[in-house]
Formats: C-alpha cells, structure tokens, sequence
C-alpha cells in the first residue's frame, strides 16, 4: 500500500460492512484516512480516521467529502437481501444514482486522482459458464433488472468520466462476486444469504429454515480477499474496464449449511428448505483470469476457512 503513504483518501459508506473492513486495513497504509458515516454510527472508531456526517444523496455533502482528497473507494451503497430485492427493487434505484452521480461531480471538481466504484456480478446474463468481463450484453436475470441497471448505468458514467471526455478523472470499476465476512450486516430483514445462515446456526435454531432449495450454485469471496483486490486495482488500473474479483470456485447454498453446521457442531439441527420463500439467481458462476493476470489477484481464504472466521466473529460479538 505504499502508493497511498501520505495520501489524503476517502472511504464512502464507514459504517457499512466493505467499508468497515477497508478502513481497518488502511489503517495500516500511513494514508490520511477519511470515511462518511449519515445515518449510522461507525462499527469502530479510530483517532487516526476522521469522520465526515454528510449526506451523499446531495451535492453539497459529495463536495464536502472529496475536498483535498487524492483517492475515493466508494464503499457506500443501499443494500439488501432477497426479500427486498423481490418485493421493493425501487429501494436500490434512486439513492444509489444520487449518491454515484452526485459523487463522481464532486469529485471531478475537486480534481481527485482516482475513484474505485464497486459494481455487481447483476450486470450479467444469466448463464451456465463462468462469465467474463466481455460477457455483459445488458440483459440481466428478472428478478435483478433494477439493481442490475443502476449498476449497469453507473459503469457506462464511468467510463465517461474516465474514457470519453477531454479533462479526464481515472475511476477505477470491479465486480465482486457475493462478499461475507466479519461486520456484515446479520438483520433478518435485510441480510444476505451467508449472514442470515450463520447467524441462525450460531443461535443454534432447530428446525434452521432456508430459502430455496438450497441448490443454488453461487460465487462467494471472503471480505479480506475483496479488500486484497480493491487496493491491488486502485493501484494498478487505469481504465474504467470492469474487473471481477471471485474466487473462482463456486459452492451451493447446501454445502454452506453443511459446512456451517460442521464448523458449529449443530449436526442434530434439522434442516427445512421453505421453496415459497424469495430467492435470487440459481447459477452464477465467475471467471476471475483476467484479476489475476493483471492484479496478480490470488484469493486466499477458501469457503470452509471463511465460514469458520465469520462464524466465531459473530459468536464472539455477541
């Protein structure tokens, strides 16, 4: 991390769980760090870190953020599970535009070095092979339609920002596959799958109830590895050409339970799958080459050693 030494960065969104965990990691790199925080208080506070209450839905909150600021990880995002996902997707739309649109102004006119925008494996179809970067054709799996184009549409102003004007601003575009880890957000209301999971074999539920069949197959990647690849690509790219991050080994969300259920020694759990209950895409699989070939991106934590870390994050919280 030593291109950041000195530095004055930004971390948007430092109560949420990427930006939680970036901020812990950043720590360490001898920047100035900076982190928003609106409506919620930060899950851990440093002296070295400072803090900024603003609004980014507005433009004189993104200005206020990004003055004097040589890097920005855009970290803040309104986020949720498959519920929400299925039953209000207009929840994702309007604050994510106001608050990527309205930062990416701020931060041109500040003149900031580089952003990192944090994307979506939505953006693409869906399909039975490992999708690669060139596989985006913009049409997207139903239930996504809405996240998928805000994200989508944000990529596409990026590449404006950074490719298509004469005065550029370098922004940086990577698509994770799904993240876990410690300071994930564990509500039932709005959790993701591994979360929701970990939190009902941590508590010990019997029956556990899952939503599906269980036999969706999906990428997941352990946070300490996303934020290993985020600060390798703020680094290293200068293009707004998306970028995924996977670990390139998929797992059902059966193996998940099992693991889990091994890891906690709940083995007399019973397990009900409730198929009525909301689910999203029941394949996704991605490639991570091209990472790797230009990031020298090598994920570290394979699914078993990541549940375990989560798993006794949350007990040990609690």
């Amino acid at each position: 991390m030593n291109y950041l030494k000195n530095k004055n960065v930004l971390v948007t969104g430092g109560s949420g769980f990427v930006g939680t965990n970036l901020l812990k990691r950043l720590l360490e790199s001898g920047c100035n760090l900076h982190t928003t925080i609106h409506t919620t208080e930060p899950q851990f506070k440093d002296r070295h870190i400072k803090y900024i209450n603003v609004d980014l839905t507005t433009a004189q909150g993104c200005l206020e953020a990004t003055h004097e600021i040589d890097y920005i990880f855009m970290c803040a995002a309104n986020t949720s599970g498959a519920a929400v996902m299925e039953n209000n997707p207009l929840a994702h739309l309007t604050p994510n535009i106001l608050m990527n649109l309205s930062l990416y102004e701020a931060a041109y006119k500040n003149n900031v070095k580089k952003v990192l925008f944090i994307s979506s494996n939505t953006v693409y179809p869906v399909t039975d092979y490992p999708v690669k970067e060139d596989d985006v054709t913009n049409e997207f799996f139903h239930k996504y339609f809405i996240v998928a184009w805000m994200k989508r549409f944000t990529e596409i102003v990026s590449e404006m920002y950074s490719e298509r004007i004469k005065e550029k601003m370098n922004i940086v575009v990577v698509r994770p596959a799904n993240l876990y880890g410690p300071y994930d957000d564990f509500e039932w209301e709005t959790s993701h799958v591994i979360p929701a999971l970990v939190r009902k074999v941590a508590e010990r539920h019997d029956p556990i109830e899952v939503w599906g069949d269980g036999k969706d197959l999906k990428e997941f990647l352990y946070i300490d590895d996303f934020i290993d690849g985020i600060i390798l690509a703020m680094e290293k790219v200068n293009s707004s050409k998306p970028i995924n991050l996977s670990l390139n080994k998929a797992v059902t969300v059966k193996e998940i339970l099992e693991h889990l259920i091994q890891i906690e020694g709940h083995g007399s759990a019973k397990i009900e799958y409730d198929t009525t209950k909301p689910t999203m895409i029941p394949k996704r699989l991605i490639d991570n080459k091209y990472a790797r070939e230009l990031l020298g991106f090598s994920p570290k934590i394979q699914i078993k050693d990541g549940l375990f870390k989560t798993l006794n994050w949350y007990k040990n919280k609690k």
